[in-house]
């Protein structure tokens, strides 16, 4: 009897293993291949080869590039060298990068790790930006100034919160107000694989202010872009391993209601929202195996979907860009600018294309 009931256990704890390692094969689209699709008149952007994992385009056509991310466990180019803050101006016909200088001394450059990035532009035309960073692999956000004059970054102060203790991404609501996504992955101990294979739905959002902060939506598997709509009603949320884009509406007290969710066949990364028409821009993977998992002979696929008119019952999603793996590496990032497209990457390089 013993016997039959150890047996009994065996063979199910066999199953779901089992289930688990298909549910986790499908929500890493891990045998997922791509289906080419080209623009006319795409060049790498001289100065990046470590990264451009997330980015953010001022009206002005001035681009912040958030270059040199290290990730525990994932493949890095530079791993040895910090971080960077990158300036682009897609007004040029050649556009090329320059590193922004960080003043103020108030920030450690040496172990600068930054992520996700998001501008705010106060009426008095002062840009703020706001920087997930992973100093010693933990999290914090900077404040910076923008000193265009100098073509520098004044630091102006380093937020930690218990409830911003992994976080992605951010959206700047004001200059010291955002909403951010909490990955757990940089969390102590880093995302470990078990809890990533098990898709534990442990992310969450986090609004926050110096006078308050708040989860403010969560039961997400792995939460990674945010972005908000031009008119400042909606906050579109990624949810990478769930294939899923959620639509929230924000209130007068800055919480959130779920108003509708989108699904793709790829691992959606950070949002781009287009500041003239609204449409969403999206930097995916779509074998996200291949991300965590680098095998230079097989390398990470990049796509890059538009979604128009997401608020409708029915949204056009559009796959603008697609390939293999052998010229651009894993994507994470594409945003518009009169009829330019830049596309960022978590490690490799970053593509500048003609839409027109």
């Amino acid at each position: 009897m013993a016997k039959l009931l150890l047996l009994t256990l065996v063979g199910l704890a066999l199953a779901l293993v089992r289930d688990y390692r298909s549910s986790y094969q499908k929500r890493m689209n891990a045998f997922r291949e791509v289906t080419p699709v080209e623009l006319p008149n795409c060049h790498f952007v001289k100065g990046i080869d470590s990264g451009a994992e997330d980015l953010e385009i001022l009206p002005n056509g001035l681009a912040f590039i958030s270059a040199g991310l290290k990730y525990p466990g994932i493949k890095s180019f530079e791993p040895d060298k910090p971080g960077k803050i990158l300036l682009m101006d897609l007004n040029d016909d050649n556009p090329a990068v320059s590193e922004l200088n960080i003043v103020g001394n108030k920030l450690d450059s040496a172990s600068f790790n930054p992520h996700g990035i998001s501008t705010f532009t106060d009426a008095d035309n002062t840009v703020y930006l706001l920087v997930v960073n992973h100093p010693d692999f933990k999290s914090t956000v900077e404040l910076f100034k923008f000193q265009e004059e100098e073509k520098s970054l004044l630091h102006l102060k380093t937020i930690r919160h218990k409830l911003l203790s992994s976080v992605n991404d951010i959206v700047a609501v004001g200059p010291e107000h955002f909403y951010a996504t909490n990955d757990h992955y940089f969390a102590e101990p880093y995302f470990r694989s078990w809890e990533l294979y098990l898709g534990l739905a442990w992310s969450y959002v986090t609004y926050y202010s110096p006078e308050a902060v708040q989860v403010v939506a969560d039961g997400f598997d792995f939460a990674n872009g945010i972005s908000i709509s031009p008119d400042g009603k909606y906050v579109y949320i990624a949810e990478l391993l769930a294939h899923k884009i959620h639509v929230y509406e924000k209130h007068a007290n800055w919480s959130l209601t779920p108003l509708k969710s989108l699904d793709f066949d790829t691992l959606v990364d950070n949002i781009s929202v287009d500041p003239v028409t609204g449409d969403l821009w999206v930097g995916c993977h779509p074998n996200g195996m291949k991300i965590f998992f680098y095998d230079s002979e097989n390398p990470p696929a990049s796509e890059v979907i538009r979604i128009q008119n997401i608020l409708t019952e029915d949204p056009t999603v559009t796959v603008v860009y697609a390939e293999n793996g052998s010229a651009l590496q894993g994507s994470t990032v594409a945003s518009v600018y009169k009829g330019k497209l830049l596309i960022g990457t978590v490690f490799h390089k970053a593509l500048h294309c003609e839409l027109q």
